[in-house]
């Protein structure tokens, strides 16, 4: 996969290898938590998005000290290289490698294809929990430069930076607020962030969930004219697909000034007084 800007992906033929590996640790984050129960690769840890990798309050990123602890307890230390996984062709599983990378762990790779693949190719899986013994796994202070923050994302419209709304088109026409299941989740308004181009996450992968070549992600966003700019913040409606494209954009094709908004339209689609646009 030497196309790619650094190395950050695996395919599943080494992973499988290295399975048995005491340096690796698997981890599996799903959209849909109960999906790990059932069958996943075997001794890969489960992360519950919800439950685990969030304030139970805040909808917010869990603290340094609460991040450290939920990866140690489960035998992750910073020594370990992790490799994510999950549904949904890796939606929170890219979201916790942005997540791992802002709190400077950079021994993180991503497999590259969902774990539906991996069953559909007839790979091992099993519905036995892992036991590791707990370690200590240190958390270094956020990096902010993957991050952006709403009053960011508000200077920024009109300006020379780029924003990429990854959801749907629907979404960001402003006809629906959320996809169909997560109407609960839902902001006040429908529409998207003034000037923002609309470049679905999807596009950036084949049909089994692989990402697309080097070359043919470079064809998608320059043509929406994102990579015309120093600066590039990507948002969706709560963070995870974004940081899919995050993943794409920083990792696979190597731009430096990319930030995930993972307030996205939550928090946007809420807020008094923010320009919104819709259509189109």
């Amino acid at each position: 996969m030497s196309d790619y800007a650094k190395d950050v992906l695996v395919d599943a033929d080494w992973l499988q290898e290295h399975l048995n590996d005491e340096s690796v640790r698997v981890v599996e984050v799903d959209e849909n938590p109960a999906l790990y129960a059932e069958a996943h690769i075997p001794g890969a840890i489960g992360f519950d998005w919800r439950e685990d990798l969030q304030d139970p309050v805040r909808r917010d990123f869990l603290g340094p000290e609460a991040f450290g602890e939920l990866f140690g307890s489960h035998g992750v230390s910073n020594d370990h290289t992790i490799v994510l996984y999950g549904d949904r062709n890796n939606w929170f599983a890219a979201y916790t490698y942005w997540y791992l990378k802002y709190y400077g762990h950079d021994k993180v790779l991503l497999l590259n294809g969902p774990r539906e693949k991996w069953i559909s190719d007839g790979r091992p899986t099993s519905a036995e929990l892992p036991s590791y013994d707990p370690v200590s796994f240190t958390a270094q202070p956020g990096d902010q430069a993957i991050r952006a923050y709403r009053d960011e994302v508000l200077a920024s419209i009109d300006t020379s930076t780029k924003l990429v709304d990854v959801r749907s088109p629907a979404e960001f026409a402003g006809e629906i607020i959320s996809p169909q299941g997560y109407e609960q989740e839902g902001a006040q308004r429908g529409g998207h962030i003034p000037g923002a181009a609309s470049i679905p996450w999807v596009q950036a992968v084949r049909e089994d969930g692989t990402f697309k070549s080097a070359d043919e992600l470079r064809d998608l966003y320059a043509g929406k004219g994102v990579l015309n700019g120093d600066d590039i913040i990507a948002y969706c409606r709560i963070g995870e697909r974004s940081a899919h494209t995050w993943f794409v954009l920083h990792e696979l094709l190597g731009r430096d000034e990319v930030k995930n908004y993972d307030g996205s339209w939550t928090e946007w689609g809420n807020m008094v007084g923010v320009p919104v646009e819709k259509g189109a």
